[in-house]
């Protein structure tokens, strides 16, 4: 089993996330009641839906993690998968995007405007280490 996998599984369990097609057409996304949270575009590989302002609060913190790559305007972050501590900052961050979604003031964030799929390209960490 993946780690995507493996991920998907552990949130399909919350109470919050409902699962379906992604709205970009490729992979799987876990929803909550207002807007998708995650979509899972392949066995390593999960866009997460944090919104702007979560992205700004924690931008130095997901800037300094290997595992998390930030596309600049986008209120989405990827997340690649490589060891089972990945798949638990992704589920702290998903954590964080669910409690991000409820709070903010309606008309904040223009909806979806479109996950980071297509737009990052993930390097494995051994090739982007130099070894």
């Amino acid at each position: 089993m993946s780690l995507a996998q493996r991920a998907l599984e552990r949130l399909q369990a919350w109470p919050d996330l409902m699962a379906g097609p992604a709205s970009c057409g490729t992979g799987r996304a876990l929803r909550s009641v207002r807007d998708e949270i995650v979509h899972f575009h392949s066995a390593r590989d999960v866009d997460l839906h944090l919104t702007r302002r979560a992205i700004q609060r924690f931008h130095y913190d997901l800037a300094g993690s290997s595992a998390i790559h930030l596309v600049p305007g986008s209120c989405w972050v990827t997340v690649h998968l490589d060891c089972d501590a990945d798949v638990d900052l992704l589920l702290s961050l998903v954590s964080i995007a669910l409690k991000a979604h409820q709070t903010w003031p309606a008309g904040e964030e223009p909806g979806l405007a479109g996950c980071n799929f297509h737009r990052v390209t993930v390097l494995p960490r051994d090739a982007a280490a130099g070894g």
